[in-house]
């Protein structure tokens, strides 16, 4: 039976982009969707409904930077990296996320 890909969960593509791009370098919008899709293992599926706003939410908080340039391909792009508030941002939220993850294990878990 095949995996069925699913949407981000709320509140994490943030993380997933500055984590890719943390961990990369810079890319250009549609290899860094690939990345993220490669990197779940094909279990998340974006589109650019999705990843271009939060691109430009992440730009407009200067946590990532843009500069035009050219793939591979020869076709012009805009590349995103990650500025160093990004990276601050992304420590927080790393923190958050683990924070989070570890309260609904709680409740997933049956733990007290």
């Amino acid at each position: 039976m095949a995996q069925e890909r699913t949407d981000v969960l709320y509140g994490t593509l943030a993380l997933l982009i500055l984590k890719t791009l943390d961990s990369m370098g810079p890319l250009h919008g549609y290899a860094l969707a690939r990345r993220i899709e490669q990197i779940s293992k094909d279990q998340i599926a974006l589109n650019q409904g999705t990843l271009y706003p939060a691109l430009r939410k992440l730009q407009h908080n200067a946590w990532i930077s843009a500069k035009e340039g050219e793939t591979d391909t020869g076709r012009q792009a805009k590349f995103y990296a990650i500025t160093k508030s990004g990276r601050a941002q992304l420590e927080a939220e790393t923190a958050n996320w683990d924070r989070a993850t570890s309260i609904v294990a709680r409740f997933v878990k049956g733990l007290s």
